[in-house]
């Protein structure tokens, strides 16, 4: 049994369903940023997962999540933007993430996410073995293999979701 004391209440509550071995890593919170987080316990960047939440600009806000490879940089305004069906994009605000999430930033996660936000998955991800995610809070972390993105209903693959960064 993994020790979901550490972990969102609602992340907590999805994670006890799904059929995905996972394993909760406890954490410093002031850590929780992903590359003070790998280069403090020893996770690869490649192998860490960003979830971020977009928020349309213009007309009644419309709202996704996407999952991306910490090597990588999200396609907001022309991936996303398609996606979404909406003429403008930007990054959601902490405000707005915590209000449409319930989680801050350093802690979101796919998990527990509204069933009717669009979750979008760059495919890079679903070839790792093993990701690390937000665990909902700043106390803790997820890892995971990427085949619990099987479990959520809302998430969705998406080939060119994310573009690699330059180093």
């Amino acid at each position: 049994m993994v020790d979901l004391q550490k972990v969102d209440p609602q992340v907590a509550s999805f994670l006890s369903t799904v059929e995905t071995n996972f394993e909760v890593v406890e954490i410093d919170p002031d850590l929780a940023d992903t590359a003070d987080f790998c280069r403090e316990y020893g996770y690869p960047l490649d192998q860490a997962a960003n979830t971020l939440i977009v928020a349309s600009k213009r007309g009644p806000k419309v709202f996704s999540g996407a999952v991306v490879l910490a090597t990588t940089r999200l396609d907001v305004n022309r991936r996303v933007k398609n996606l979404m069906e909406v003429s403008r994009v930007s990054f959601a605000s902490a405000g707005q993430m915590m209000e449409l999430t319930g989680m801050k930033v350093g802690g979101v996660t796919p998990f527990g996410i509204p069933p009717e936000v669009p979750m979008y998955v760059d495919a890079r991800v679903m070839e790792c073995e093993w990701i690390i995610l937000g665990s909902g809070n700043r106390d803790a972390k997820i890892k995971i293999a990427p085949a619990v993105f099987n479990e959520i209903p809302n998430a969705q693959v998406i080939e060119d979701l994310a573009m690699e960064v330059e180093n």
